[in-house]
């Protein structure tokens, strides 16, 4: 594997004067997102979410979340789209001693044992930045480019250190793509960046607001139109990603005014006009390179090795997982994979953006004894188990904007599921659950009631195929839709 250039990247040069006021670029944003001292009341309780670097947390952190759990919540973890996990159900009046158990476990920011930043509001927002997400087989991943675990770090230390980033949206986030052929690729990021092996070594490309380019049938152009994003603008060598990212974000802050995401700053800005702003803050060329107009990643993404037993990469070691339905764990089944973690694995506990859980460093004698454990603590380790294909967001049970208890009927809809069918429910337009446009989609119209999307391309869910179906009648369609379109 190709190692990164340890070599520190230039000094950055210092940039014009904003073009908005600085007060407008220095105040933190508010937000209603969950964060780890930020716990947003839901209906089933407060909502907690705990940022993991590169999505690895120890098997004595996740003991530390299953008891902070059950103290203070409702004793269950959920995995997110992000590869983090959130906690639900937290008790009125228990906010506080949660949060200060979850940093004293090494979850909080980095900025948590140093006693300048002790004030909670500054804590909140030095945890918000913390939205780097990367493979996670990084650094194990048989196709691998290169290791971009120490470069996340990298990146995440550099977040948390500006204080002018706080200013950024909670929700904005980074993609660090090492070419893995486990990555979650079909996520737009308001700044991504991917592993290309070209003569001279490995490079980044790196684009603004959408995916990097894929050959496989992860990513569908239509769902992320150039409208909203820009596709592969240019490609730096790794030692320049922290300053080419520094760059990129001073530059939307002082572009922003009030645009949170990067898409909204190119609605209103050319991708040529925010790489010749960032110019003003590197001191290495910085401009687009049109030779990459088309260019993809060197291989497929393929989502169904994060489930079952896989070669590692060159050490005859394994990594091995499985889903809980719907990326729910309890306490106790969350002490049962540290438990496992720390008898067959490295004792760590990878999150993965499908909601799922990944154990690394596995020998090969174990592999067997680590899926039958898997699959007793209740994880699917076969991507033949339709509930591995079903995600659902919080529904009515515990978001008041939900008009169907999803959760409930995702299990059943999995009972009647055809093989192979991605199916995402949600309770309302905003689609919580899922940063991607799945094949299909039920959006909740009433409690028990659905309309059945089909992905076409088109903005949002895609075509109405169906309104108002129970989930049997869904479930009935779903079948024939699939018999009728093979490949969809």
């Amino acid at each position: 594997m190709p190692s990164r250039d340890a070599k520190p990247g230039a000094p950055l040069n210092r940039a014009s004067p904003p073009t908005v006021s600085s007060h407008a670029v220095t105040t933190p944003r508010s937000s209603a997102c969950p964060g780890l001292l930020r716990i947003v009341p839901a209906r089933d309780g407060g909502i907690c979410r705990i940022k993991l670097p590169g999505g690895v947390l120890s098997a004595a952190q996740a003991h530390a979340i299953a008891d902070a759990s059950t103290l203070y919540a409702n004793g269950v973890a959920e995995l997110t789209n992000r590869a983090n996990l959130q906690l639900r159900g937290v008790r009125s009046g228990h906010e506080a001693p949660l949060s200060a158990a979850l940093i004293g476990a090494g979850l909080g920011p980095s900025t948590a044992n140093d006693p300048h930043t002790t004030v909670p509001t500054a804590l909140s927002y030095a945890d918000d930045v913390r939205n780097v997400m990367i493979s996670p087989a990084a650094g194990r991943d048989p196709h691998a480019l290169i290791d971009t675990t120490p470069l996340c770090a990298e990146l995440l230390t550099l977040l948390q250190s500006d204080a002018r980033f706080a200013a950024l949206s909670p929700k904005f986030a980074l993609l660090l793509d090492g070419g893995e052929r486990l990555a979650r690729v079909d996520h737009p990021h308001d700044v991504w960046l991917a592993a290309s092996a070209e003569e001279q070594g490995v490079r980044f490309v790196f684009g603004l607001a959408r995916c990097p380019g894929s050959t496989g049938n992860n990513v569908n152009a239509g769902d992320h139109p150039d409208a909203d994003g820009t596709g592969a603008l240019a490609a730096v060598p790794p030692s320049h990603v922290p300053a080419l990212v520094r760059a990129l974000l001073h530059t939307f802050l002082d572009l922003a005014a009030a645009a949170t995401r990067m898409r909204d700053l190119l609605a209103t800005h050319s991708a040529d006009a925010v790489l010749r702003h960032a110019q003003r803050y590197v001191d290495f060329p910085l401009a687009r390179d049109a030779s990459l107009r088309r260019w993809q990643r060197h291989i497929p993404a393929d989502a169904s090795l994060r489930l079952g037993a896989h070669a590692q990469r060159g050490d005859g070691m394994w990594h091995v997982g499985g889903q809980p339905p719907l990326g729910r764990i309890d306490a106790a089944t969350l002490r049962g994979l540290a438990a496992l973690a720390q008898r067959h694995g490295n004792g760590m506990l990878h999150a993965t953006p499908w909601q799922s859980v990944l154990l690394t460093d596995i020998a090969t004698n174990a592999v067997p004894a680590v899926l039958a454990k898997l699959s007793a603590l209740g994880l699917a380790c076969d991507p033949a188990q339709a509930i591995t294909h079903v995600i659902a967001c919080a529904g009515s049970s515990g978001c008041a904007k939900g008009l169907a208890d999803t959760k409930t009927d995702a299990l059943q809809l999995a009972e009647r599921l055809p093989a192979g069918v991605e199916v995402h429910l949600t309770g309302c337009p905003r689609s919580c659950a899922a940063a991607h446009r799945a094949p299909y989609t039920l959006l909740a119209a009433a409690p028990g009631r659905y309309d059945l999307y089909r992905r076409d391309g088109r903005p949002g869910f895609g075509q109405c195929v169906a309104p108002q179906l129970t989930i049997d009648e869904a479930a009935a369609l779903l079948a024939r839709l699939v018999r009728s379109t093979p490949h969809a």
